[in-house]
C-alpha cells in the first residue's frame, strides 16, 4: 500500500523565499552550481558545489535521467482584428496532428475572435475552450508538418513565469541539458535538476562505476502549477506523457540495484510504471503518469534523489517531503527546514538555481 489515510493543507507548503534568491539566469559553468546535501539516515546537512557530486554519491548506482528536449513552444500571433495573441503549446490531442492544446493571451478575447495567426506561417482556429483554461487549437500550416515543427522554426523557449525576462540564445543552450535528445522534443519546461551536469562530470561518473539509463517524460506546465485546493488530496494531478525502454525497464525491476533518480519528473516516471498500473511487457513502454506523490508515500523504485528547489504551494514540495521521510507525515516539515537553512546561505532557488542531493 503506497499511501495511508492522511489530510494535509495546502498551507504546509509555504515558506518564506526572497525574491531576490529566485534565479533569473543560469550559472556562468553548468557544474559550479551549489549543492546542498541531506543525509537521511545521519539527519545531516553539508554545502557543496555541483562539480563535486562524484565524491558524495554511494558506489555503484544505476543513475536515472530525463533524456526530454525542451520545445520552442512560445508562439506570437495577431487576432483577426489587430490584437497580439501569446500561444504556448502544450501537446498534441488525440485528433490530427495538427490539432493542440494550448494556452493563449489574452485567452477570452482570443477565443471570441475564434482564430489568429502569423502571416505566411500559420493560421489557427480555436475549436473548443476547456474548463482547465486550456484551448483545442487546430492550425494549417503551409510550411511544416506539425505545430512542433513550426515552433521549433519561429518559436521562442517557454521560460517559466518567475524568470522575468523574454528567452535569448543564452537560454537555447542553457535551458536544455547536455544530454537531451533533439528527437524527444515534447516538454514544455526542462527538467531542470539535470541542467547542472556537464559532458565531462558525465564521464567521470561513468568511470567511478556508475551507470546511466535514460527515460522520457514530457515535461508539462502542471510542474508550475500551485496546489489551489484547501486539502492536498483534493487537488488534481495533471498527467505526463513518458516512454520507458526496455533496458531501462531491466534497471527499474532489478532489486538490486541501487537507484539515483535525477529530477522528481524521473520520480513520477519510475514510481508509475512500478506500480501496478502499467503491465510489465518485454516491449518499450509508453504510458501517462498522474500519480500524485505525498506524504506519507512508500517508494518503489527510486533510492536516492537529485532535484532543484522547488515552487512554494507546489506539489513538487509533496514529492520531495514525501521523499525525506519515507511512509511517514514530517517529510514536508523537514524539508521547510531545510529549505530555511538555504535562504539562509543565499542559495538559488527554481529552474536555474542551485541543487539538492538527498542521500
Amino acid at each position: 500500500m503506497r499511501f495511508k489515510e492522511c489530510y494535509m493543507f495546502t498551507k504546509e507548503l509555504e515558506y518564506h523565499l526572497p525574491k531576490e534568491l529566485i534565479a533569473q539566469t543560469p550559472t556562468d559553468q553548468r557544474d559550479q552550481s551549489r549543492l546542498l546535501v541531506f543525509n537521511r539516515s545521519s539527519q545531516s546537512l553539508s554545502h557543496h558545489h555541483f562539480h563535486e557530486l562524484p565524491q558524495l554519491l554511494p558506489p555503484h548506482l544505476s543513475i536515472l535521467r530525463n533524456d526530454v528536449s525542451v520545445l520552442k513552444a512560445r508562439l506570437s500571433g495577431k487576432r483577426p482584428g489587430g490584437g497580439s495573441v501569446e500561444c504556448l503549446l502544450l501537446r498534441p490531442t488525440s485528433q490530427p496532428e495538427t490539432t493542440w492544446r494550448c494556452l493563449l493571451k489574452p485567452g477570452n478575447k482570443t477565443a471570441k475572435a475564434g482564430r489568429f495567426g502569423m502571416e505566411n506561417e500559420y493560421s489557427a482556429e480555436i475549436i473548443e475552450s476547456l474548463p482547465s483554461g486550456e484551448y483545442v487549437v487546430r492550425f494549417q500550416l503551409p510550411q511544416d508538418n506539425d505545430p512542433s515543427s513550426l515552433a521549433q522554426r519561429i518559436g521562442s523557449l517557454p521560460l517559466p513565469p518567475y524568470v522575468r525576462r523574454p528567452a535569448d540564445q543564452v537560454d537555447e543552450e542553457r535551458y536544455q541539458t547536455v544530454y537531451a535528445k533533439q528527437g524527444n522534443r515534447s516538454a514544455v519546461a526542462a527538467p531542470t535538476a539535470g541542467l547542472h551536469f556537464t559532458p565531462e562530470l558525465l564521464k567521470k561518473l561513468k568511470v567511478d562505476g556508475h551507470t546511466i539509463h535514460d527515460l522520457t517524460l514530457s515535461v508539462g506546465l502542471g510542474t508550475f502549477r500551485p496546489v489551489e485546493t484547501e486539502r492536498i488530496e483534493d487537488h488534481p494531478m495533471h498527467a505526463e506523457k513518458y516512454f520507458l525502454s526496455t533496458d531501462t525497464q531491466s534497471i527499474l525491476c532489478d532489486s538490486q540495484k541501487t537507484k539515483l533518480a535525477i529530477g522528481t519528473t524521473c520520480v513520477r516516471a519510475i514510481e508509475h510504471y512500478l506500480s501496478n498500473e502499467v503491465q510489465k511487457l518485454p516491449q518499450p513502454v509508453e504510458s501517462e503518469a498522474e500519480l500524485f506523490i505525498r506524504p506519507p508515500y512508500h517508494f518503489l523504485g527510486v533510492d536516492h534523489l537529485l532535484t532543484n528547489f522547488h515552487l512554494p504551494g507546489s506539489t513538487l514540495m509533496c514529492l520531495v517531503g514525501a521523499f525525506l521521510s519515507p511512509g511517514e507525515n514530517g517529510g514536508v516539515a523537514k524539508l521547510k527546514e531545510i529549505y530555511n537553512e538555504a535562504v539562509e546561505k543565499k542559495y538559488r532557488f527554481f529552474s536555474y538555481g542551485d541543487a539538492m542531493l538527498i542521500l
